[in-house]
Parts: C-alpha cells; sequence; structure tokens
C-alpha cells in the first residue's frame, strides 16, 4: 500500500487534484495542512522527526503547490472538507489534524465540522479571529500588488522577512515564489482576507489540542495565539518559541518536535 501512494501522490476529491505525500506505516495518522503563499514540503523537519512512529500526511491547499483546482471560489471551510475528503482517500476513518497558519484556519473548521474524526489538533502559528483594519488593509495590498505585478523583489523580501526572517528558508521560498504564476493570488488571497471568524465557536471544540507560536510573529500576533488558546475547552498548552517569525515549525523545528512529539504521545493511539 505504501508503495502505491508514494507512485500516486494525488487524491481526485471533491472536484480538486490534491497533492499530497504520505509517509506510510502502521503509526497512528497525522495530517498537516501548510500555510498561506508555503506548501507541503514545509513540514519536512516534522516528517523527519515524528515518522516512522506516526504516519504523516501533509498536503498542497487549493492554489498552491502541485494541487489543481477547479478555479471556483472557497473559503476555508471548503479547505477542511478537502482535508476529510482526503482522510477518506487514503481510508482512514480518524486523525490529529494540524496546520500552521491558514493550515490552522481550516483545521479548526474540521474539528467543528467533523469532531468525531479530530484525535486532536496542532496549532502552528494560527488563530481563530481575523485581522484588525489596518492589518488587512496592509495583507489586501500585497495581494494587490502580487496579483497585478507578481513577485516583485521588494515585495517577496518583505513578505519572506515575515513569515521565515532566516536567510536560507528566505531565499529557497523567494525561489519557489518567482516559479509561480501571479494568477494564484488572486482566489487564494481572497479566501484569506474575507474568511470568517470563529472565535466564539472555539468552545465548542473538545479535543485536545496544542498550540505552538512564534514570539516574534508579526503576521498574527502572540496575543491571537493566547486568547485561542484560551477559549479552547482542551488546550495541553502553549509553546512559545523565542526570537522565531511566523513559521517556527520550519525555522526552529529543534524546539517544535520535541513538545509536539509530547503532545502526540500523550493521545495514545488512535
Amino acid at each position: 500500500d505504501r508503495a502505491v501512494r508514494c507512485r500516486m501522490p494525488f487524491a481526485d476529491v471533491r472536484g480538486q487534484r490534491i497533492h499530497y505525500q504520505d509517509s506510510g506505516g502502521e503509526g497512528p495518522p497525522v495530517i498537516l495542512a501548510h500555510g498561506f503563499l508555503m506548501d507541503q514540503s514545509m513540514f519536512d523537519p516534522q516528517v523527519a522527526a515524528l515518522s516512522p512512529e506516526y504516519r504523516i500526511i501533509r498536503w498542497d491547499e487549493r492554489c498552491f503547490g502541485e494541487t489543481t483546482t477547479d478555479g471556483k471560489a472557497f473559503s476555508y471551510w471548503d479547505s477542511a472538507l478537502d482535508c476529510l475528503a482526503l482522510l477518506d482517500h487514503l481510508g482512514i476513518e480518524r486523525a490529529v489534524v494540524g496546520g500552521m497558519s491558514q493550515g490552522g484556519f481550516l483545521s479548526l473548521r474540521a474539528a467543528l465540522t467533523a469532531p468525531e474524526r479530530v484525535v486532536g489538533l496542532l496549532l502552528l502559528s494560527t488563530q481563530a479571529g481575523v485581522e484588525d483594519p489596518e492589518t488587512l488593509a496592509a495583507f489586501q495590498q500585497m495581494v494587490d500588488t502580487w496579483s497585478e505585478h507578481g513577485p516583485l523583489d521588494e515585495l517577496v523580501n518583505g513578505v519572506a522577512s515575515l513569515i521565515l526572517n532566516d536567510e536560507t528558508e528566505n531565499a529557497r521560498w523567494i525561489a519557489t515564489w518567482k516559479q509561480r504564476d501571479k494568477a494564484f493570488m488572486a482566489e487564494a488571497g481572497r479566501c484569506l482576507l474575507t474568511r470568517d471568524d470563529i472565535t466564539d465557536r472555539l468552545a465548542e471544540i473538545a479535543c485536545p489540542a496544542l498550540v505552538v507560536h512564534g514570539t516574534a510573529d508579526a503576521g498574527i500576533v502572540p496575543e491571537r495565539a493566547a486568547d485561542m488558546a484560551s477559549r479552547l475547552a482542551d488546550c495541553r498548552g502553549v509553546v512559545w518559541v523565542q526570537g522565531a517569525a511566523h513559521a517556527p515549525n520550519l525555522t526552529h523545528a529543534d524546539q517544535v518536535n520535541p513538545p509536539v512529539l509530547e503532545f502526540l504521545g500523550g493521545l495514545g493511539r488512535w
């Protein structure tokens, strides 16, 4: 089965052709969703640390990576259904669901949509709310500029510093962004900037959760993570990654992976 999955890393579900990677094995399944502008490869450090003890599935969301979409408007509720459909495709009934930033947006919505299927939540650099007007305006300007002019040097340098703030990773992702057609940005940006606020629904989520957040995250300020954690019914802790920007699982994996392993270990097997 694992060999078949490696040869066919695409799932035709819900009108999309979703690209994914599956570490395989008999371990409990964990599915991970990436952040805005990123792709499933941002979880390479977690695959290295968590498998083969856990079966790690990571996937490219609509508009990103190698996933092919139908081009229709979508929301993070749709992305949550994509996640659940991918689990169906793989024959997985229950999993730990996790994500970074927009991956967390959809993970929270998956837990609200199908609580019986979500064993636990890994919430990396994310929030339940929406941006304040000033931040929203800045993000809208970024989306508009990218949509019209593409990944201009000044723009992508600033975005890389916001998300990563790491010289090596900045260069890697800037190179990736420059290879992409700018057309993806319009719908991806619309989804990001018009999402609904689910803060008042967090208390409905009963499964265990772990929150991970960089102390220097300017994309989603730490206060938003702390508020989310306080509202979840069974938050098992907040991991503050000192000095990390918006993607600590990638830039500070040595500080992120051990508490993630501890959290997963505390859930037993599922």
